[in-house]
């Protein structure tokens, strides 16, 4: 059905205009043979406090929040209690569960951001369609890192206090993936990009949506959100916001609720193999 009073387009960047982060850490958990969705659980239960969530909001600089992920996943006393209620909602058998863990964060994180540096194309086609339709905003709200700045390889201290900051060595850019994404100019496909890390928010704080709609002078209501976590599209649902939820290896069907949202073309002259087709970032 299509929604006429929508005035912009948001979109996730992680799992949804890129591919998901989320593949390489199922394959970290399969090598360490822990159960599906271990590690997934232990980052989002850490709550605010998390290396994960203080490194999103620009709190940790790059070595630091190394350490500080590594031991908050390698923290099985916590994971455990946080898994078995996981099954427990999940209403699911609760696997055998690890005693000791020794999770190498930049290891880990290192997988994580190489799998993160291609174009959905399905995505990528509908925003360039969108753009070229030149009726609606087109926005990205996305849970970030700093990609510029770090301490010193040596050092634990947050970007907050202690020693000034230095740029990221050109060699652990190359390890990261991040060597090459400046002149692909993903932020150009935007008119707003609304990023954590330099925002010092980030989802599912609902501040962080709002401030989104200010910054373009929307209401949420005038607004359709494309992610791939089911708590990031509650708080926009709650909120007011049109939601839709991308799933690994669903962007397409994305692509077509979204296009009949829109009423206009998303998805002519494209194949319908959703899990083949990308562009290198």
């Amino acid at each position: 059905m299509s929604s006429p009073h929508l005035k912009a387009i948001v979109f996730d960047i992680g799992g949804v205009v890129l591919h998901s982060p989320f593949i390489a850490i199922a394959e970290y958990e399969s090598e360490k043979d822990l159960p599906k969705d271990y590690l997934n659980v232990s980052i989002t239960s850490r709550g605010p406090g998390g290396a994960w969530q203080k490194f999103e909001r620009g709190e940790l600089s790059l070595f630091s929040f190394y350490e500080e992920f590594g031991r908050d996943l390698s923290d099985t006393d916590n994971g455990n209690k946080w898994y078995t209620g996981h099954c427990a909602r999940k209403k699911i058998d609760c696997p055998t569960l690890p005693v000791v863990l020794d999770i190498d964060g930049r290891e880990l994180f290192g997988r994580m951001m190489r799998q993160s540096t291609a174009y959905d194309c399905h995505i990528l086609r509908a925003i360039h369609r969108i753009r070229a339709s030149g009726r609606w905003l087109i926005i990205a709200l996305t849970n970030n890192y700093s990609k510029h700045i770090t301490d010193h390889p040596s050092s634990s201290t947050p970007l907050t206090a202690g020693q000034p900051p230095m740029r990221v060595p050109d060699s652990e850019l190359r390890f990261l993936g991040w060597e090459d994404r400046a002149k692909f100019h993903l932020r150009a496909l935007f008119d707003d990009f609304c990023d954590s890390s330099e925002l010092g928010m980030r989802k599912p704080d609902p501040e962080f949506y709002l401030l989104a709609c200010r910054r373009n002078d929307i209401r949420p209501g005038e607004a359709v959100f494309l992610d791939d976590i089911g708590m990031n599209l509650k708080a926009a649902q709650v909120l007011g916001m049109e939601t839709i939820h991308v799933p690994i290896g669903g962007t397409l069907n994305a692509v077509k609720q979204l296009e009949e949202k829109l009423g206009i073309d998303l998805t002519s002259d494209i194949g319908h193999d959703n899990s083949t087709t990308s562009a290198k970032l």
